[in-house]
């Protein structure tokens, strides 16, 4: 019975244990992440950069993680599909009617520059490396990717030019697949014996139709399952609680399917099948959208934490000269050659080639594959194949450092990006919601006037005012909205439920603090009883100012100024007088729209510029100052 207990004990204490170190490895994974993304997010800093430190030091800075010991045989496998879910996440954004735009440009980045890397890198590994020569084809292969999980992040970050944006896109997510498949072929070129079959290669008794079915057969499983879900969607045979969790499925059967046929094969089918529902026009697919992008950012952060920490110490002790000099190489050499001679002739500037040039950093797919393929070839006893992973992580944390940090100064510099001002869009062109954007795009800041009525929009051309006329609500009107981004968005038609519906398409993008419309009426902002939070945006100013009460104002001769705080003024320096306060703008940082909705007023600051509606003598006044928003009788 003393066994008996103190087995029992010691098994007690056993599962405390673990149940310990599950608890901490949730809160160093998940909450260690999400923080690190809040923190790159708030200081405008690469996510990628703080994840990928975390992991070093969780991992083997202070050992507190060891994933591949604890998860054990499964990890790599669950990081597969992981790996699945994101580059499905970017094939749901690869829209095939980009290529009116960005073609050509995309074409050469993912036929011809993908086997010149290959090519050129794997020269650079055995001549500067040091490598055996089939260890530095392997290596060429897995470096030749740019990830999405590390790209796709960067392009949230920074507001780039939509064509220079999609080479980057499309290189990342097309290519990424391709990589590991290439990788696996040339291990298997490696570790397979030659066949005994006279005079025909290894490549082609052996490894062609291999590649041949596996290629087939992936696009096959990535196709068919957007096909049928289309099919069930438009017969009303798939209800909207099923719609979902059956794509997602989808998603990780289709990778787990094929990767049983090659490894890397997953990876296709799930871009092909992302790139099949975007282009298939799926109804109901925002909902979609809202999730994958929820999803994929913890799938991102933890994944970036889990392969960072699961780094050996002594993979610091690997990394000779031969090793970093051949990731500078691979850097400042092959990629840049690379991309210049595969974009000879083609319609990209000296501007877009050298951006795209330089930067290709690599992510968790280049990490997985390494560590995958550089095991199996070091248990195989192959010259240097203990040393494909030092030297894949050594590129991956320098690409990842130096391109996160130099991607939007460099892109500055080239004149890449659009502007760093917050921009706002204003929906409805009328003669109130015209003055209004004549007066902040005066003072510099971009607004968007949209509409789809073309004579209010030449008048307000006539003053200069970028105009966009397209349905927000379409398809189009989204696509031209991303073109010019903007940041912030007040819906000011006469119709209040269309302003509503505006407003709750633009909320997951833009966020619902940053989304206003007119008031639809003090009755219609009831908490209980009137329209949903969900289903509208913010009051624009206090529940009066309603359309018909601002029209009117605008009618007996009130007109919108601003004005340039110069310092804290006490009440008594403001200049007295009715005015309705609009919008507090800090160039660089942010706007601040007025609202009776605001949990935290904000306090103008010195620099700060106020926009306020003021009566005919004010407004007609040479300066607009800030005063206290009357509120409509």
């Amino acid at each position: 019975m003393v066994a008996a207990g103190a087995f029992a004990f010691a098994t007690t204490r056993g599962m405390g244990m673990q149940a310990t170190n599950l608890a901490i490895g949730i809160l160093c994974v998940l909450g260690g992440g999400i923080a690190a993304q809040w923190v790159a997010w708030r200081f405008r800093l690469p996510a990628i950069v703080l994840l990928f430190s975390l992991g070093l030091v969780l991992g083997p800075g202070l050992g507190v993680l060891h994933p591949g010991a604890a998860i054990g045989p499964y990890f790599h496998p669950l990081v597969s599909m992981a790996v699945a879910f994101i580059v499905f996440e970017g094939g749901l954004a690869l829209d095939l009617r980009q290529w009116r735009e960005s073609g050509e440009g995309v074409l050469r980045l993912t036929a011809a520059a993908l086997p010149i890397n290959w090519v050129l890198g794997s020269l650079a590994a055995h001549y500067v490396g040091c490598l055996p020569w089939g260890t530095s084809w392997l290596f060429g292969a897995i470096v030749v990717v740019t990830g999405p999980t590390v790209v796709l992040p960067l392009l949230r970050h920074t507001k780039l030019r939509p064509r220079v944006a999609a080479f980057l896109r499309w290189e990342a997510i097309v290519n990424d697949p391709i990589a590991a498949i290439l990788a696996t072929l040339v291990l298997e070129c490696l570790l397979i014996r030659p066949s005994h079959t006279g005079g025909i290669s290894l490549a082609t008794v052996e490894i062609g139709p291999h590649l041949l079915f596996a290629t087939m057969f992936s696009i096959a499983c990535g196709v068919f399952p957007a096909i049928l879900i289309k099919f069930l969607s438009a017969r009303d045979m798939l209800p909207e609680i099923l719609r979902i969790p059956m794509i997602l499925a989808f998603v990780m059967t289709v990778a787990a399917l094929c990767n049983l046929i090659m490894q890397g094969a997953g990876l296709m089918a799930a871009t092909v099948f992302g790139m099949a529902l975007a282009n298939l026009h799926v109804t109901g697919m925002s909902e979609l959208q809202r999730i994958k992008e929820s999803l994929g950012v913890i799938v991102v952060s933890c994944l970036f934490v889990l392969l960072t920490a699961d780094l050996p110490r002594t993979l610091l002790t690997e990394l000779s000269l031969p090793i970093m000099a051949l990731t500078f190489t691979v850097m400042f050499v092959v990629r840049p050659l690379g991309i210049f001679l595969s974009t000879i002739g083609a319609s990209m500037s000296w501007q877009e080639r050298l951006f795209v040039g330089w930067i290709a950093p690599r992510g968790i797919v280049a990490a997985a594959v390494a560590g995958v393929v550089g095991m199996q070839l070091h248990e195989a006893g192959y010259p240097g194949g203990d040393l494909i992973t030092p030297a894949v992580f050594a590129l991956i944390a320098s690409t990842m450092i130096l391109h996160g940090f130099s991607l939007r100064p460099l892109a500055r510099a080239l004149r890449l990006t659009l502007s760093d001002e917050p921009a706002l869009a204003i929906m409805g062109a009328n003669a109130w919601s015209t003055n209004l954007a004549r007066v902040v795009h005066d003072r510099g800041i971009p607004v968007l006037l949209v509409d789809t009525y073309a004579p209010a929009l030449n008048k307000a051309a006539g003053f200069g005012i970028p105009i966009l006329r397209a349905e927000l609500l379409s398809v189009e009107g989204m696509e031209s909205l991303e073109e010019r981004p903007a940041d912030y968005l007040i819906a000011a038609t006469p119709d209040a439920i269309y302003n509503g519906l505006v407003c709750a398409r633009m909320a997951p993008d833009l966020g619902r603090q940053r989304v206003f419309q007119v008031s639809p009426g003090i009755a219609r902002l009831d908490l209980y009883h009137g329209l949903s939070r969900d289903s509208r945006g913010k009051v624009l100013g206090e529940p009066g100012w309603n359309f018909s009460y601002i029209d009117s104002l605008y009618a007996k001769g009130w007109r919108f100024g601003s004005h340039v705080m110069e310092a804290h003024g006490a009440e008594a320096d403001l200049p007295a007088g009715p005015g309705m306060l609009f919008m507090i703008i800090r160039k660089g940082t942010a706007i601040w729209i007025f609202s009776a909705e605001d949990a935290i007023p904000a306090e103008p600051a010195p620099g700060d510029i106020i926009v306020m509606l003021r009566p005919p003598a004010m407004a007609a006044g040479e300066g607009v100052g800030a005063s206290a928003p009357a509120r409509p009788a």
